[in-house]
């Protein structure tokens, strides 16, 4: 990071790449996450014109006003670290929602027991119950078929496998 401490807070320079602020960004919310362990940073983008865009999620699910909450919260600290000098930024705090894939091994474990759709590096697409994550891999219960026809195949999957998984929503 191009920045240097200056007492507590960082003072950032101004030819710091997007990557450099992104990981600015990162160490402030990892900084005011420390209150509450349970929230974590799933991705951090800025977009052109400084347009700042945080996922956060949590073990037992996010409310949308603790992302208010930390929209204020990352805003006035971002405001005092000098990283966006004229102050020209704008930020979204917000939860990854369904239409985004799993991208940390926390959202797997959060999610077991749940439907998704697994789509490999190579392979055909797979749908079922995550019924098991393990630190490499995840167990995937897919079932074809019904009544005495219905097949049960259990799959595991190395991350490293995964292209991306989403949670399905079953009626």
């Amino acid at each position: 990071m191009k920045g240097r401490e200056r007492g507590r807070s960082l003072i950032f320079l101004p030819d710091m790449n997007k990557e450099d602020q992104i990981q600015a960004v990162a160490a402030i919310l990892e900084n005011l996450l420390q209150e509450n362990p349970e929230y974590f940073i799933v991705d951090i983008s800025i977009r052109p014109v400084h347009n700042i865009k945080v996922f956060l999620d949590a073990d037992t699910g996010v409310v949308i006003e603790k992302c208010v909450g930390y929209n204020r919260k990352l805003y006035r600290a971002i405001v005092e670290s000098g990283l966006f000098p004229d102050g020209e930024f704008s930020l979204e705090v917000s939860s990854p929602g369904l239409e985004e894939p799993l991208k940390m091994h926390r959202q797997y474990v959060k999610n077991l027991g749940r439907m998704v759709e697994v789509t490999p590096v190579e392979g055909p697409v797979m749908t079922g119950i995550l019924t098991g994550v393990l630190e490499d891999s995840i167990t995937l219960t897919e079932e074809k078929g019904k009544g005495k026809k219905k097949e049960v195949t259990e799959h595991v999957i190395l991350f490293q496998n995964i292209k991306s998984t989403k949670i399905q929503i079953v009626i």
